[in-house]
């Protein structure tokens, strides 16, 4: 979708047209998805997250400024929801959290001890750090250039491209291309 396209969709939506909505839905529905679930890494969460996105998204176009790039923009707001997700649900307490005096805690396993020929590719990325995981969402799965993926998370692009990078070692050590 090009600037232009993107300008129309919102305003349309200014006058109550909810088609302007759908057209962006349509349009960025993964991207958009793809950058919370490499944030949160819950798909149920994720889902969650996108959907208040698009919510909020037709609630704030009237006061939208249109000069910057929307990908950008919009990526740059699913980043932000994704990570107020965090915050906010760091500080709710789980049950799993205390452990009944004299029972020993389970311990997890390791990634190293995990069989990498059973893992599937979600489990993959889980191996990945999140800022690893995050760059592999968003050049893969949204299909951002290192550009677009730099001035989204504020980071500098020789950054991007080192975690790119190292996540794509990671993931075929794990014997995945």
């Amino acid at each position: 979708m090009t600037q232009e396209q993107f300008a129309d969709c919102i305003n349309r939506i200014k006058q109550n047209d909810k088609s302007g909505l759908k057209e962006i839905y349509d349009e960025y529905l993964g991207m958009i998805y793809s950058i919370i679930y490499g944030v949160v890494n819950q798909r149920e969460n994720a889902e969650d997250i996108t959907q208040d996105f698009f919510v909020k998204l037709y609630k704030m176009a009237p006061t939208m400024d249109l000069k910057d790039s929307h990908k950008t923009f919009l990526s740059v707001i699913a980043r932000n929801m994704a990570i107020d997700f965090i915050r906010k649900d760091s500080r709710n307490i789980s049950v799993d959290d205390f452990v009944e005096e004299g029972i020993e805690p389970v311990e997890k396993e390791t990634v190293e001890e995990t069989v990498v020929g059973d893992m599937t590719v979600t489990e993959a990325l889980a191996t990945l750090s999140e800022n690893e995981r995050q760059v592999v969402s968003m050049k893969v799965l949204s299909d951002m250039t290192f550009k677009e993926i730099s001035e989204t998370l504020g980071v500098p692009m020789g950054t991007i491209t080192w975690r790119y990078q190292e996540a794509i070692k990671k993931l075929r050590r794990l014997g995945y291309e």
